[in-house]
């Protein structure tokens, strides 16, 4: 079901909220065992399908998830969806593989540390039954290919060891000199020449050729290119093209164009770097690919601004299409109004006809066919509201959020404080506001006020703008031993 024929059917029948119960965790850690910082999980994405999941954390590896259970049913996944199966089945993923896609690296130019930390992780189209996915750190992409490899083994030797000397000559010396045959090439051996043409062994019945048999599948994740000295800034988004051939990374200010088959060359297609650096008064915070239109893409500022521009019209888009913001209501201005109208993430839902974005507060549901302000907008944590003078002086109050859209485009959902995360119906009239606690035993709780963790020094330019950058939220540990990754959850202030 798509998302224009799923509004459509809700606007007739309402929805009733939907019953969640816990599925899945990855491992256990064990009492008493000290989480790691590299072990932290930074990254998160499911592709299109559902059917494939990568995370990557701080120590610059992924982690790749598979769905089993539409596997093991041999059923489609539509099918099992629609199927009425007891509450105790449930979709479930398996560890797939891992990699290592990034290493610490120091910029001698810029005397500057690049961290290994993934920051964003995209799924590219798969072809040939190999996955694609690009993945970031602070300044370089990587362009990944996962397939299967069959491991070849040689299961026979071609001389049976017994028949041979320590040099490798075959050993005859029972047969003299004289009697054996000469042939055209100096080889010589202890047999008639009419002999050769009943014994297809040429004398050397130990001699055979080598059998390579191919036993078991290993999956093989290979760097096929390699995305760097393009961005001054920290990349805070990366989104792959629905032609399959393109790809944009973005800075704090700046917007690249790529091919994901050259690697040395990019297209600066969006710029707001002003002449004068004190003239800055906004910065890009995250920028996505229309999901079917190749032309079309859209970005947001920290100021609260939506822009979508179109390819079409120019080679730098300095100018926009369209431009979605919520005008302030007279009166309704504080300190406060523009930090927290700063727009940490949006996404277009799987149509394409909606954005939906999420500041501090709110999550904000957008038809790109209306201009003029939000359809819908769900509050997150406002019983914090009346606290922002606390988390500005914590630095809490610049914490950024992420989101996401259901693939029927039914409901929004989006990451709180305390491991908590929120389920917004949106479709008109309904009143659906789910809040789950991400653990083994989710339970509705009021929030408190949340305490500010140490901020490491970083080189984001966003720090002119405002004063934090920190991604905040649901956040997993991802611990990687021998037996596979482990990943369970901790409270995040």
């Amino acid at each position: 079901m798509d998302g224009v024929s799923g509004m459509a059917l809700a606007a007739a029948e309402p929805l009733s909220p939907l019953e969640w119960k816990f599925s899945q965790v990855f491992g256990e850690r064990t009492a008493g065992e000290e989480v790691q910082e590299v072990d932290i999980i930074s990254a998160i994405e499911f592709d299109k399908c559902g059917d494939h999941l990568a995370t990557g954390d701080r120590g610059g590896r992924v982690v790749l998830f598979e769905r089993t259970d539409v596997k093991e049913s041999g059923r489609s996944r539509r099918d099992l969806e629609q199927a009425d199966y007891p509450l105790s089945r449930h979709l479930e993923f398996h560890y797939k593989t891992e990699f290592q896609s990034h290493e610490p690296e120091f910029d001698y130019l810029k005397s500057l540390e690049i961290e290994e930390k993934i920051n964003k992780i995209q799924w590219c189209q798969a072809a040939n039954g190999a996955l694609f996915l690009l993945s970031t750190n602070d300044k370089t992409i990587k362009y990944w290919k996962v397939q299967e490899k069959k491991v070849k083994k040689i299961s026979e030797l071609n001389v049976d060891p017994t028949k041979i000397a320590g040099n490798g000559s075959i050993t005859n010396s029972s047969v003299p000199f004289s009697s054996r045959v000469g042939l055209s090439n100096g080889i010589c051996y202890g047999q008639s020449y009419n002999s050769f043409s009943s014994d297809l062994s040429w004398g050397i019945p130990s001699l055979r050729l080598p059998v390579i048999t191919s036993s078991e599948t290993n999956l093989v994740a290979r760097c096929r290119r390699v995305y760097s000295h393009a961005h001054d800034y920290h990349i805070n988004s990366i989104s792959s093209n629905s032609d399959g051939e393109t790809f944009i990374s973005a800075d704090d200010l700046r917007i690249n164009l790529w091919n994901l088959e050259i690697s040395n060359q990019s297209f600066n297609i969006v710029d707001v770097k002003p002449a004068n650096m004190e003239d800055l008064t906004e910065v890009i915070t995250s920028a996505e690919f229309h999901p079917t239109q190749c032309n079309t893409l859209a970005y947001s500022s920290s100021k609260g601004s939506i822009r979508l521009i179109d390819l079409r019209q120019s080679a730098l888009c300095d100018s926009h299409s369209k431009l979605f913001e919520e005008h302030e209501a007279p009166g309704s201005r504080s300190f406060f109004t523009e930090i927290i109208a700063s727009v940490s993430d949006i996404k277009f839902s799987k149509d394409g006809r909606h954005i939906l974005s999420r500041d501090y507060m709110t999550l904000k549901l957008w038809d790109i066919n209306m201009d003029a302000g939000p359809v819908a907008t769900f509050q997150v944590h406002e019983y914090l509201r009346p606290k922002l003078c606390d988390l500005y002086e914590n630095d809490s109050i610049f914490d950024k959020f992420e989101c996401c859209l259901s693939g029927d485009g039914l409901r929004v959902a989006t990451g709180s404080y305390s491991n908590v995360f929120r389920v917004f119906g949106c479709t008109p009239g309904s009143s659906e506001a789910t809040t789950l606690e991400a653990s083994k035993n989710p339970q509705r709780r009021q929030m408190q006020t949340p305490s500010r963790p140490s901020r490491s020094l970083g080189s984001s330019i966003t720090r002119v703008v405002r004063r934090g950058t920190e991604t905040s939220g649901l956040v997993h540990v991802l611990r990687i031993k021998c037996s596979g990754p482990v990943l369970s959850n901790i409270d995040t202030p």
